[in-house]
């Protein structure tokens, strides 16, 4: 196991990138990690509308609506209990909506499989939808901070050396305790590598936590 501690300063924020990577025994249908949270089933994405942005999901991937029921995988490759774009392709977008504006304290996301699928490659936009400019589905080719939306972290759990298969699970928080108000999150995500069709991520769920 190791853990990886990223810390950097956007938009006149202290937002703090948290990434537990699990191989080997370690690896758990519990998701336990040393610093990162385990997932949980009444976190304040439980009842957010997903919607598909950009891109297209893999025929063996879970509906979307996989990325925040609570259900996990219980072994490290099950494409039907994860949400993962289609082959030969290069990444997509997906939105949640959770219904209203709130005072978000971290998201949590989380993946599993044996090979380069394991790791994540994402960027997460967030927005309270008040911006006359706001679209809430910009496709690939569109700039979020364009249309009403905000950067809040950049994430990429890949190893400068070595394999990149395993558990991997990835808390954005801010110093402050507070992300922002935000109703919508955007993910737009990348593929790990491209070295071969199969590259993007099994994405096992997403947790939003409201602060309290």
């Amino acid at each position: 196991m190791f853990t990886l501690l990223a810390s950097f300063a956007l938009a006149m924020s202290d937002v703090k990138i948290t990434v537990d990577h699990n191989a080997g025994y370690t690896e758990t249908k519990e998701f336990k990690f040393k610093n990162v949270p385990s997932p949980v089933k009444n976190d304040a994405a439980a009842k957010a509308k997903l919607v598909l942005v950009d891109g297209q999901l893999d025929g063996n991937s879970a509906d979307i609506s996989a990325l925040t029921d609570g259900y996990l995988p219980m072994a490290e490759d099950e494409p039907h209990a994860n949400v993962f774009f289609d082959e030969a392709t290069t990444g997509g977008r997906f939105m949640l909506d959770l219904n209203a504006a709130i005072d978000i304290a971290q998201v949590n996301t989380y993946s599993w499989h044996p090979n380069t699928r394991g790791a994540q490659v994402y960027k997460l936009y967030a927005s309270d939808g008040t911006d006359p400019k706001f679209n809430s589905a910009p496709k690939l080719k569109t700039d979020p901070v364009t249309c009403g939306w905000k950067l809040i972290a950049s994430v990429d759990t890949r190893a400068k050396s070595g394999d990149d298969g395993g558990q991997y699970g990835v808390s954005i928080t801010d110093s402050s305790g507070s992300l922002g108000k935000y109703r919508y999150l955007l993910f737009d995500c990348s593929a790990t590598e491209t070295s071969d069709d199969y590259g993007n991520t099994f994405y096992s769920e997403i947790d939003v936590v409201a602060k309290k």
